[in-house]
This record gives structure tokens, sequence and C-alpha cells, in this order.
């Protein structure tokens, strides 16, 4: 076999995917980060025509939840075919009823997981066995693998196995660490697979399939006289599964030369001092273990693949006899338990056990917290006290119950000869995007060993990312971080003052930074720290300007190829003239969909990677002493952003203790935390240009993240400005004051959607680069703090100029430039929000709308604003729902309370009329504030029973308003059940759906929301099915306000309809048309707004209004508010954006036929609307 080797660049997801398709005849699939790769391979390839095992295409069924995948498993098994499903986290917990029944039913399949952190007191996407842990008791046997090459072969193993077993699998590694770690793997030979299938037990499969041509009855009810016994029957079959995995282990073992058992031993056979665990930090602990062997320690390791069913015989085989202390690492944590799952199995197997070795337990790693080789010497360690540690953890400080072990130094124990580098990027910069493709050029292009993996923060776009890569002549196991690098790659040039990116770097290391800079000024700007690094430790320096030369090429802020392609002339890892013949390739593969401009204009970049200047370092750097520090750390703000917010935004959370959360151990985090942030990164901002301005405040009602802004000023105020805030005289209603508009430059994101709607004709916001207007941040903090927001000049609710003088409450989001999402909330919260409630499903809205520990939803001056929180992806609605009736139950306690107090002597006659006040206008939020703040002081001066009660419920007197938000994927998929239930109950909840017609923030999967011919995440090949019309099934109730918008073409319309909404006394749905970056706007996301209108313009989507407060008036409740589309500009629309157009490159021969079926479809429902507008 040894000629015949073939070998990939890939990731733990492609692993997995490979396998599973090979051995599938059906997946049944729904996305969930960190799994939806393996099932957008699998659609991909099904797509393409690729062959599984048996000569076949595999079927691909989207479903519309993890718990609806489960069910399409469930009957497709049923019915006889191979079925297979991927999943993580809260999706796999909504497998586990049918997982039982699977289980129950003893039908073959393998579900692959990518193992992830549970939403507990906060969501996280990262890994850890905190979900595979609450599945070991459905009776699915359980494999784990360590690493990507194992991700591979042990699904081989899972297949095979579950064929001959008749018993399901759920085969897991750790989520990100393996899922999205890039190694460089060796196949299998699939000819060698097939034949080790087992034939008869396929064959008994297939006979055991329900057919009308041998009918039998399954899924019967029982009784408790016969359903002990039947449960009992199985056990043979689970007791014959060690077994069955040891022999196809054997057989794959045999076939690539890896070794692989139940349990496996690494280490010293004489160890006395031994760790049991699984999934990826097996690696680290043994790539540890030949380190402590090097010193003379005896240690050792047991590697658990197959957790369930638990083989004492195989774990007994594989254990060395003079083991005498065993630690027990688990990934997951249970509170209230004895213990951790696997440290439990393992004193089990011990119980009663003559001379049994002592054990003791622990946990790591959780949300894929990194776990290094110092960490793992600290067990060893643990494990030599007279006394060790019981239920320890390690890769923390806990300062409160002082369980964990201590922090030792960290250390590199990568091999020789093995090369480390770090890349700093912003999200969307495309720096990973092009390091995925360095470390495939690498692997399958050299003989070298490489790996990589990429770590992000929360920023849907913008934010901060660092690419990992190492690679060398021998193997790689090192799943954790580097921290040790050869050569550091700066990518943002303010990242050197704002994160440590010279920490760990090595002697004599290369630093590449992408400066705006010549030579000379760049040796100016360079913070000390950094200087002082270089100096000392020999460091190269070379600078490229590669933003300038991004935005010559066309290419905006995505300067990825240009540093990319400097990155392989500098470094010479491989010959320079192959590595641009490789990244051309790698272009053509990335972009080609995208067009011959996108590609040309890449290939450019590559060109011109070479223009870097190395610089000469100053003699003196070498005595510089000063270290980093966070550069916020002398600001005046609030305990929560100083000593966690600013910690953590300087990507040293790490370095927090337990004690730093006592005060947020529920999850709780203070409001307006975003503000804090000034992260500084766009390219170019908008500078006023205040002689051209109308005065409109467009531009303020479409910014993305409420960084520009307008104020008004009264003549004194203006007489105190600082020098160089620009001041208009007010126009029209507003000719009292004067006028001021203001940009956050460090708030802003770049995007440029107020330029582009700027309606002046000569425009009144010009596009500047970032540092010319650095001036104005204090101008705008001058107006935000002394000024703020004059709403009560004009009604606010009056229009929507007037509504841009309210200050927003959600504000300087995570969200990506130019989103098309967060301008519609930002504008409800201006209206609305110092009495708004927001259940907010799980998606791009909760991202940016909450990730830790940024909150850009704010308070204003009187401390009030929109209460947020999240509960689940497909539970949104009746979340919002369950606040609602909680807020009304609280509010009829006020009620009574009132009611009574009409009637108590001690109350005075004052504290009657706002009695009565309120409960002639409970609802009214206006009124009801102002009965609060008038009457709680009066309650605390007369403290009766009744002012006692009030005073325990004062939150509730000032009535609420409550929005329920989330995407399509929420709203048309996995929550429709419940937004429909919400809507059927005729309570007063508004439900904002914001459509992008794409799961948006799992990376852009088809939804029932997506239009035919989008080319989506499982439509690889265009949706051949039309867009699921949601506000007409609300309607049929007859009782819900149903309003279609797209703020960009009809901005009146939208503020009608929220107001609308919000002024309705019952269910109230709005559905808003966002554009996406998953859409690929050709004209980019800076023109988000204007896709919106063209999206109407050409009848793609249509504005409406249904109100059912005008049932039974002179009035059509119906109101058709968008006009007659010009239909020849629907294609040229669809040609704009990459989920359309690439139709055409990808499917020739079937584009043109769907793409004007989508086209039909939209003039299907216009049609609809016409007819009910007419009535």
């Amino acid at each position: 076999m040894a000629n015949n080797k073939k070998f990939v660049t890939c990731d733990g997801n492609w692993a997995a995917a490979h396998i599973a398709y090979l051995f599938s005849e059906h997946a049944a699939i729904y996305p969930i980060t960190p799994s939806s790769t393996m099932a957008e391979y699998v659609d991909e390839w099904a797509a393409q025509g690729k062959k599984n095992l048996f000569g076949e295409v595999v079927k691909v069924t989207e479903m519309q939840s993890e718990g609806g995948a489960a069910g399409a498993v469930h009957g497709s098994l049923q019915a006889g075919a191979l079925t297979t499903t991927f999943t993580a986290s809260q999706g796999l917990l909504l497998m586990i009823p049918n997982m039982y029944k699977i289980a129950g039913e003893m039908l073959p399949t393998v579900f692959h997981v990518s193992a992830r952190a549970l939403a507990s007191h906060a969501l996280s996407i990262f890994g850890d066995h905190q979900d595979v842990m609450a599945c070991r008791q459905t009776g699915y046997a359980m494999l784990a693998s360590a690493s990507v090459q194992e991700a591979l072969d042990l699904a081989a193993v899972a297949h095979l196995s579950t064929i001959k077993s008749s018993i399901p699998f759920l085969h897991f590694f750790d989520g990100f660490r393996t899922s999205h770690e890039i190694q460089k793997i060796e196949l299998i030979d699939e000819e060698a697979l097939k034949g080790m299938v087992s034939t008869k037990s396929l064959a008994k499969f297939r006979a055991k399939a329900l057919s009308p041509d041998a009918p039998v009855t399954r899924g019967t009810a029982q009784n408790g006289d016969v359903y002990f016994q039947a449960r009992e029957a199985c056990n043979q079959y689970y007791d014959a599964v060690p077994d069955v995995v040891a022999r196809y282990m054997g057989e794959i073992s045999e076939l690539t030369g890896r070794e692989y058992r139940p349990f496996d031993y690494y280490g010293d056979p004489e160890a006395e001092n031994i760790i049991i665990a699984m999934g990826s930090v097996t690696e680290t602990i043994k790539e540890t273990i030949d380190y402590l062997a090097a010193q003379g320690k005896k240690v050792g390791l047991m590697i658990v693949r197959l957790y369930r069913p638990f083989s004492a015989k195989y774990f007994m085989k594989a254990l060395p006899k003079g083991v005498k202390r065993i630690a027990v690492l688990d990934r997951t944590k249970e509170p209230g338990a004895l213990g951790e799952p696997l440290f439990l199995d393992i004193k089990t197997l011990f119980q009663g056990v003559e001379n049994a070795p002592l054990v003791v337990g622990g946990r790591y790693g959780l949300s894929s917290k990194d776990t290094t080789p110092a960490q793992i010497v600290s067990v060893y360690e643990n494990l030599e006290m007279a006394e060790p540690k019981d239920g320890f953890t390690i890769g923390i400080v806990d300062d409160v119950t002082f369980k964990s072990l201590p922090q030792k130094e960290e250390f590199s124990i990568v091999k020789p000869g093995t090369t480390e580098c770090k890349f700093f990027g912003l999200g969307s910069d495309g720096t990973v995007g092009a390091n995925k493709n360095s470390i495939k050029i690498i692997g399958d292009n050299t003989p070298k060993y490489c790996q990589a993996y990429f770590d992000y923060d929360s920023k849907k776009s913008g934010g901060y990312t660092c690419s990992h890569l190492r690679f060398g002549d021998l193997p790689i196991k090192a799943p954790y971080l580097v921290g040790t690098p050869d050569f550091v790659a700066c990518h943002v040039p303010s990242y050197l003052s704002k994160y440590d990116v010279m920490k760990g770097i090595k002697q004599n290391g290369t630093l590449l930074l992408n400066s705006l800079w010549d030579e000379e000024e760049t040796l100016k700007r360079i913070p000390d720290h950094v200087k002082a690094v270089i100096g000392k430790k020999n460091i190269t320096l070379y600078i490229i300007n590669a933003t300038k030369i991004a935005a010559e090429i066309g290419l905006g802020g995505r300067t990825n190829t240009i540093l990319q392609s400097a990155f392989f002339k500098i470094t010479g890892i491989i010959p320079y003239e192959e590595a641009v013949e490789y990244m051309k390739k790698a272009i053509v593969k990335s972009y080609g969909k995208k067009g011959e401009h996108i590609v040309n204009m890449n290939y450019a970049a590559v060109d011109r990677g070479g223009e870097y200047v190395k610089v000469e370092i100053p003699a003196d750097w070498k005595d510089i002493t000063a270290k980093f520090e966070n550069p916020n750390k002398d600001r005046l703000a609030p305990a929560f952003v100083k000593e966690i917010a600013d910690v953590v935004n300087a990507q040293a959370g790490d370095t927090l203790t337990v004690s730093a959360f006592n005060e947020y151990v529920d999850g709780t985090i203070p409001a307006g935390t975003s503000a804090y942030e000034k992260r500084g990164v766009a390219v170019k901002v908008p500078e006023w240009q205040a002689d051209n301005c109308i005065q409109c405040n467009s531009c303020a009602f479409v910014c993305p993240h409420a960084a520009i802004r307008p104020y008004l000023l009264t003549d004194e105020e203006a007489a105190n400005a600082p020098e160089g805030l620009k001041i208009q005289d007010g126009k029209a209603t507003f000719k009292a004051y004067k006028f001021a508009l203001s940009v956050s430059v460090l708030d802003c994101t770049g995007c440029g959607n107020c330029a582009d709607v700027c309606p002046s004709k000569e425009k009144a916001l010009v596009m500047k680069p970032l540092q010319s207007q650095e001036a104005e941040q204090k101008n705008f903090d001058w107006l935000h703090s002394h000024i703020g927001y004059k709403d009560n000049v004009q009604p606010k609710t009056g229009n929507i100029k007037n509504a841009q003088f309210a200050q927003p409450l959600f504000e300087f989001s995570g969200a990506c430039a130019g989103c098309g999402e967060t301008p519609y909330i930002k504008t409800i919260t201006q209206l609305y929000g110092d009495h708004m409630m927001i259940a907010n499903a799980t998606g791009c809205s909760s991202i940016y709308g909450a990730s830790f520990p940024a909150s850009p939803y704010c308070k204003n001056a009187e401390g009030h604003g929109p209460a947020w929180a999240n509960s689940l992806f497909e539970d949104f609605c009746e979340f919002g729902l369950g606040m609602k009736l909680g807020s009304d139950r609280a509010r009829m306690t006020v009620a009574k309370l009132m009611e009574q107090g009409l009637s108590c002597s001690c109350c005075t006659d004052e504290m009657k009329a706002l009695f009565t006040q309120w409960l002639e206008n409970k609802n009214d939020a206006k009124v009801t504030r102002e009965v609060a703040d008038a009457l709680i002081p009066l309650c605390e001066g007369c403290g009766c029973d009744v002012c006692k009660g009030l005073l325990e419920y004062k939150t509730f007197i000032p009535a609420r308003s409550q929005w329920i938000i989330g995407g399509d994927g929420a709203s048309y998929d996995i929550g429709y059940g419940g937004l429909d239930h919400v809507l059927a109950s005729g309570e007063n909840v508004n439900i904002l759906v914001l459509d992008t017609e794409v799961y948006s923030n799992t990376g852009g999967q088809s939804s029932k929301a997506t239009p035919a011919g989008a080319i989506a995440k499982f439509a690889a090949s265009g949706k051949k099915v039309r867009k699921k019309d949601l506000g007409m099934m609300a309607m049929s109730y007859g009782y819900v306000y149903v309003a279609q918008v797209a703020m960009g073409a009809s901005p009146a319309q939208y503020f009608n309809a929220i107001k609308e909404a919000e002024a309705y006394d019952g269910p109230s749905l709005i559905i808003a048309y966002a554009p996406c970056i998953n859409h690929g706007l050709k004209a980019g996301m800076g023109l988000s707004q204007r896709e919106e209108k063209l999206a109407v313009e050409c009848g793609y989507w249509h504005l409406y209004r249904y109100n059912p407060a005008l049932e039974g008036t002179e009035k059509n409740p119906f109101t058709l508010d968008s006009k007659e589309p010009d239909w020849s500009k629907f294609q040229d629309f669809l040609k704009g954006e990459v989920r359309f157009a690439s139709l055409y490159k990808m499917y020739p021969e079937s584009a043109e036929e769907l793409l004007q079926k989508t086209e039909e479809f939209a003039k299907v429902r216009l049609e609809t609307y016409k007819r009910l507008a007419s009535k």
C-alpha cells in the first residue's frame, strides 16, 4: 500500500464527511456551528454527482430543525436506506428523543458530531464534550476521535461497526479544535473500505426495512408486564459491540499502519501515574509524555476511543499493571454531580478491585479553552502529591473554590524543524481564507506536514482574527495555539497597540507589518514595547502597504492575497515562482464563481506581494525596556469595562480568574458596554460637508452601527462647542436650534451607506481615511455627553427625520459593515427603546446583539433602555410570549394594589388620582411612565401595605413593549411552530423577522425563506422550490398585523409599519428584507440600502401592510405599498448578487430556466397581493 498512499490537506469536518458520504445513501441535515460544513460538503459532492461506495449519489435533505433531521433519519432508516446526519450542541440535544427510538429499534446509523459546549449561563459555539455527554444514556455507541486523521479513520470504524452490530453510533471529535483544524492526512483506499462492509449484515438491514410486501408493525405501546423484559433483550447486542469495534479497528490498522484499539495506552509501560482522557487533548498529552520521558519521568496516558459501550475487558487489557494513580480528564461540567462522566466510569471500574489505583478527576478545556503541555505537566505533578487534588481544574485560576491546579510557565515542545506562524487579521479582510489556501498549498505541493487553526472573536466581520500555522518535516501533533512563533504577520497596524502581537516570538524571528506609512514614519509609530522585543530578540522586520495596494487594485479592504504573497516570498518555504502559480490556482478555485474581474484583481494582488521593504532596526531598540500594557488601563470607565471588558477585548480574557465573574455568575452583563470598545476598524469614514447638507437625517437612519447622528443645540450650547465642531442653522421646524452632524469614527465600520443615500445635489458626506478624521471623535463624544438628544422638539413618531434626534438605544454592534439587519432594530429602539423587552432568537442578531463582553443595547439619560435576553434558536417566540405573560401577570398585581389604594386611608388624594390615571391608561407607555415617576417617591413616603407592595413591583408600573426578534432561519424554519402559536395566541407582541433569505450566522445555508434559483449552502445547485410566504400565512388568521418592508426602498413605509404594529392591540409580524454579506452583492455591502431599493423596483421584493384594525371599516385592511415593478430589471438584479449570478458559471445548463422561475414566482406573489389590495 505504501506506493499508493493518497494525502489530502483538510479539516476534521471534511475528513468525517468524506467517510460519511462513502457509506451513506441519504443524509438528513440541518445547519449548526461547528458541524454545518460536514453537511455542506456532502451537499456539494451530491450536486457534483460524486458516487458513494455503492456507486450511488447521496440524497441530501435539509430539514427545518435538528429534531426534524433526526426524525427524517429515523424514517429513512426504517425504509431501508443507510442514512446519516451531522450536528452538535443544542442541535444534538433536540435529536435525543429520536436517538432513543433509533437505538431501541436497533437501526444502523452514524451521527457525526463536532462536540460543542451547551448554552447555559451563556451560549458558546466552541468545543467541549457537554453535548455528547448528554447523550450517553440514549443507547448509542460512542466513538471519540482525537485528530483530523482519526476523524477519517474512526468514522470508517463507526460506519462499518454500526452495519455489523445493528447498534447506532455517535462519532464525535472536538468542535473547532478538530473540526476546523487543517492537517495533512492520508486517505483510506475506497475499494478496501468497501471490502470491509459486512454484506450479510447489510442484507439483514435491508430485509428488516418496512415494506408493504412484507408488512409488520413497529413502534408499539407496551405495558409494565413486558416493557422491562423487552428492554433487557438488547443486552447481548451491546455486549458484542466492543469486539465488533476492535475487529474493525484492527482491519483499519492493518490497512493504514495506524494503530487503533478501543482503549490505547501511550507512555512508559512501567508508569505508576497516568492520565485517562479522550479527544484532541490526548495528542497534547502524548507530546508532553515524550517531553517528560526525556527528563527521565515515567508517565502514561490511556486514550479512550470507544466510550460506549464501556468495555472493562479492553480497558484492563491496555492498562499497565503497575499503575498506582490515575487522573481522569473530562471536557465537560455536570454541576451537582459527584464527578464528571468519564471520571465516574473509571471510579466504577475499580470499585471493589483489590489494590485499586487512586483515581482523581479534573475538568479542562470548556468552550475550546486552550489546553497546553504546561497544564498537562501540572496534572502529572498533582499525581505526585502526597494527597492529589480531586475535582480539579486546569487552564484557569479558581480563586473562589480553589479547585484549579497551579499554573506553570508555558514552554514549546513542537518537534525540531517545525516552523510556527501567527497571522493577525481583521474579520472579513480575507486573512483566514488566505491562510487556509496557504496551508493547503504547502500540504498538497510539498512533502511537509502542516497544521492550521483559526482563532476568532465574536464580531460578525471587522473583528479580531488570528491564524495559527505550523509546518515541518515530521507529523504535527499540537492541538493548541501557537505560543512561540517564528513568524508573525500583523495585517492591521493598530493591533500593535491593542494586542500583544509579539508575545512569545522566538529569537531571530520575523515580523511582517502591513504599514500605512513609509519606513521612516513606521519607525516612529511602532510602540515602544514592540521595539523592545524587536531589538532584544533580533527580529527581522518587513513592512508593506498592502492597504494602499489593495485600494489601487480595487480590492477595497481585502489585503489578504497581497500579504499571502509577501509571506511566501519572505519565508521561502517553497520557491516563490511555484508559490505564485499555486496561489493563482487557489484564487480561481476560491473566486472563480464570482467572475473574471475578481480573479484578475487577486492575480494582481499576488504579483504585487513582493513590494515589501526590509527595515533597518536602530541599534538602541535593544535597550528599550517597555512592556505591553492594556491601552485602556488608565481610562475612566465602569468596573465591568475596566476589570473585564477591556481585558477580554485585549485578547487577554484567559487571564481573568473565577472571582471576576462572581457578580455575573448567571451570565448577566451591564447594558451599553459596546460604546467603550472604540474599535477603529474602518479604512474610510464619512466626513460631513456641512454646506451641502439639507438636514434630512437619512444618513443616520440607515447607519448600521448608529455611528452617525444629528444633534440640536441651543444658541448657548453652540457658543460653548469645541473648536472644530461644524454647526449649521436648523431648518424648517428646527430653525430655532443649531444643527450638527457628527460621526463616532472609532465605532464606524466604513461601509459608506450613509454617503450613498445622501440625497443632496452635492454629497454632504464624503468618505475619507480614518486617520484624517480622528479629531471628529472628540466632537461626537462632546455632543453625546453634553448636548444629548432633543427628541421632544418635534414628536419623534412624526417622521423619520424627527426620529433621528432620538437616541439610538442599539449602537456600535458587532454586525458586518453595511449590515442590512441592524438599521431596522436601531429605529425601533429610537421610538420604543426606553420601555422595550426583547426576546431574541439565536443567530446573527443575537451574536452582534450580545457577544460577551459587548452589549450594544444601551440606556438613555434616565437609565431606561431595552431589556434583552436570548433563550434558544427554536423557542424565541415562546420565550417572548412568556416575557409578555410574565410582565402582564405582575402588572395585574399592580392593578390590584392600585384598586386597593383607592380605598386606603393612608394614601393621599394625589396618590389616588395617580392610581386612577394609571388604571385608565395602564397600557400607555408615556402616561404610565409619568405616573411611575410621580408615584414612586410618594409611595416611599407613605409606608402603608399598598405602597410597600407597589414599591416591590415598581418596575412594572410603566407599560412595556414586547418585541421578539429573529432571522429567517428561526422564523421560517426551526422556530416557525412557536411563531405560529404565538401569533395565534392573540397576545400583544411584536415579531420582527430579519429576512436575509439564508441562515446568515452559520454561513449562508438555505432556509424556507431562500427563493428559487439562489445558490446557498444545502442548495449547492440552486434552490428548486419557491420561498415560503410567511406574511400570507400569518394574515390567514385575520387578527395578526402583518407588514413586509424594505427600509432602503421606502423608509416611510417601514416607519409607518413599526408604528402601526406597536399601536395594534394584538400580535404583529414585520418581515424586513435585509441584504447580507452571504448574498455576495457585487456592488458591495456599502450599497446594501440601495440593494433593497433595487429589489423592490424590479419586483423581487414587495411592500405591503395588513392592519386588522381596519377590518369592518371603509378602508381595505391590506395596502400594497410598492409600485408596479419594472420587470425588465429583474434578471439584472439577480446578476448583481453572487448567490444568483454564480448559477450561470456553475450550472449553465439549468441557470436560465431556474432564474426565470425566480421571476415567475415573484410575479405570482405580486398577483396575490394585488387581489388582496383590490378588495
